[in-house]
This record gives C-alpha cells, structure tokens and sequence, in this order.
C-alpha cells in the first residue's frame, strides 16, 4: 500500500509533520493555523472558505460544535432560486455539495500512532479508523517527525471525515435490517454501499426465478442480493466485485446469515468465467464523477458498468437464461441519461425485454420539497428489467 502523503505545518514555533489521511483524495492543505476552544466560529469560517485548515487542539466536543457551526453559515448563505433546466440543477447542487464537503473539511483532528485521537473527552475511535485506514502502526515505526519532542500527532485527518467513519462503524455493528430476508441484518463495511434504500433489494425477491441451479451476482457490495438469492433456494450463486472491502463485507455477511455453502465470492471486473441461467446487476445509477469511494456505488462516469454488463451479458447467459439489470431511472429525470439510450443500448447487445417489475422510492428525500432536485426524485421509478438473448444472440449450449 502506498503511504498517505505528509503534510507540514509550525506550532508553537516549531516545524512539525504529520501524515495526512483522506478518504475522498482530497489533497493535504497547504497551510495550518492551530485552534482551540477560544477559537470563533466567525473566524474558523472565514480562514477555511480561504482555504486555510484548522488544526484542533482543545476540547473533542467542542470541536463537533464548531463544525456544526460552520455548517449553519454554509447552510444560512442566500441561495439562488433552482434553474428551471433539471440537468443544470444537478450539476450546481453537486458543485454545491462539493464546496461545502471542502470548507468543512478544513477543520482538523490529530490522530497518535494507535489511531487514538490525543483530545479531551474523544470518543475511542481506534476500531472506527483502523477498519478504514488499516491496523495502527506497531511501536517505533516513524509515523511523525516530532514524535521525539513529545507530540503524539502521528497524522491530521478531518473531523469531518472522522465523524463519517464512526457512523460506518455504527452501521456495521448494528447492522441494517433486510426484509427480504425475513428481517436479517446486513452489515456494511465503511466504503460499500449501505442497502438502507431497500427498493431494489425487493424487487430481486419477488420477480420470478428462471432457474435455481445457478446466478451471478455482478458487483455484489455488501452480498445482500446473493443472499436474498440464496434464500430464494438458488444452490449456487457466484458473487463478485473489484473492491476489496466489497468483497471482505459480502463474504462476512453471506457467513453470518449462513448463506457461504451457496455463495462464492470472487474478485472479478464485471463477470466470473463461464455461463449461468440468471445474471444479476444493479449498477450505479447515475452517470457522474463520484467523489469518495461509497459514491462509486452511485455515480459512474460514462455508464461504463451498465453498459460493460449489457454488453457482456450474452456471453454469461446459458440458453433460454435471464439478465436481470435494477436500475433507477433518475439519471433520466436528471436528462443525463435518455430513456431512449437505455433501449437502445439493449438492441445494441443483443437483449430483447422479457419483463419489468418496477418500484417507487420510499425514502424521505423523494417527499422533500426543499431538495433541488425533487421534482426529479420525486418522479423516480426502480426497475428490475428482465432480459434475454434477441434472435441471434451469442448464447450456446457450451
């Protein structure tokens, strides 16, 4: 693994450094003035809106509420009334979600070499940060260059972020529960989308099953389709993904709900080898640049999973087999994605439409007014499209 990056800084007259952690990639900031507990939120506000970052030193709790406080002057700022095109208010809502992401990001927390934070009062973060950063350095590694002058700051990372890894740590340990499996739980590691928004997952529980002798599950996350699917009595299901952390969680969760004897878990970009009657994905659904790495699951520049396994579906189906592609129309009611395109795409692979379940969106935010973008969630509809080989499609009896 590649080494985070050092980021320098004075205090109390002293040149220090320490190694700089960021989930999202963001880049070490260039300069660092210390704060405390005297520290107002005006000016806090103001240093980071110019790009300076503020590295903590007082109180844990009080650092929580001075970014609480940066939060409102973000949020109390005047906001221009939506544009009327959709697609324009997407991209300024994401532009506006970055910046914010970036101004709260400049208020900083140290963490020592256990990946303890050196704070009054902070919460014990050592399992959060070492199941997103890796096990804490032993003893003697040089993880800061003013370890010998007493500081214990091994590395900076945002308080912000820090806050994000206890909550994933939360869900992993309370779990989420999963109806389609009869109200067991699934429990998400930090950095694989969460199956909180559970739409998708009942549609894989009630279409109807071509066969139950054999599935793919194509970018599996947290393994939570192939156990529905496991559930189901399909005998053999073959789960895979690139991320190692996806492929960690789903083989821990297929473990728990004691699904492992049906599901292999396997490393692969897009397709295991071979053919199987029911080929199952549920793509990130909006053609974007994701901006951390849980984003992946949602946004993906170019379509290229959805149009990789449309693409490669005909090769992985054995005759008379079935694709099954979940995917929200979102993209489409953001006009980033025509209706048309997903059609089209389909005849360009050789697929022709067997059937459709769809399902509208219960989450809070598609009845939230005040979102930017509601008229677009609100219209949302989740599809579990059914697909098989048009006449002449590449599927043999191999």
């Amino acid at each position: 693994m590649n080494q985070p990056p050092v980021v320098e800084w004075t205090e109390a007259d002293e040149a220090r450094c320490a190694r700089w952690r960021s989930e999202n990639g963001a880049p070490p900031p260039r300069r660092i003035v210390i704060a405390d507990d005297r520290t107002k939120a005006d000016d806090a506000y103001k240093l980071a809106c110019e790009g300076t970052a503020l590295l903590w030193r007082g109180d844990f709790h009080n650092a929580r509420q001075l970014l609480t406080a940066m939060a409102r002057r973000i949020d109390r700022r005047p906001r221009k009334a939506p544009p009327a095109d959709v697609t324009q208010a997407f991209h300024l809502h994401r532009a506006a979600q970055n910046q914010r992401a970036r101004i709260l990001g400049m208020l900083l927390v140290p963490l020592d070499a256990s990946l303890a934070v050196p704070l009054h009062r902070a919460p014990d973060v050592r399992e959060a940060c070492a199941r997103a950063y890796g096990p804490a350095e032993p003893a003697g590694d040089e993880a800061s260059g003013t370890a010998e002058g007493g500081d214990p700051t091994a590395s900076l990372v945002s308080l912000r972020e820090l806050l994000g890894l206890i909550g994933a740590n939360e869900w992993r340990r309370k779990g989420v529960e999963i109806p389609a499996l009869g109200g067991d739980r699934i429990h998400p590691h930090y950095g694989v989308f969460s199956p909180a928004r559970g739409e998708y997952v009942d549609l894989v529980a009630e279409a109807p099953l071509p066969s139950q002798e054999l599935a793919f599950d194509i970018g599996t996350g947290t393994g939570v389709l192939a156990a529905v699917l496991a559930r189901r009595g399909v005998r053999r299901i073959v789960a895979t993904d690139q991320d190692p952390r996806a492929l960690a969680c789903a083989r821990e969760n297929t473990q728990r709900l004691g699904v492992a004897g049906q599901v292999e878990v396997v490393e692969a970009d897009l397709f295991p080898a071979g053919r199987a009657p029911l080929v199952v994905c549920n793509p990130p659904w909006v053609p974007a640049k994701p901006t951390s790495p849980v984003e992946h699951a949602v946004y993906d520049p170019g379509n290229r999973m959805l149009h990789g396994f449309l693409g490669g579906l005909g090769d992985h189906l054995t005759p008379g087999g079935e694709g099954w592609l979940i995917l929200s129309d979102f993209a489409e009611h953001l006009g980033l994605r025509p209706h048309a395109a997903l059609l089209d795409a389909f005849a360009a692979s050789g697929l022709t439409v067997l059937g459709r379940l769809d399902i509208t969106p219960r989450h809070p935010r598609a009845r939230d007014t005040s979102d930017p973008l509601h008229v677009a969630r609100a219209a949302e509809v989740t599809s579990l499209w059914r697909l098989g080989l048009a006449a002449g499609g590449t599927a043999d009896s191999r």
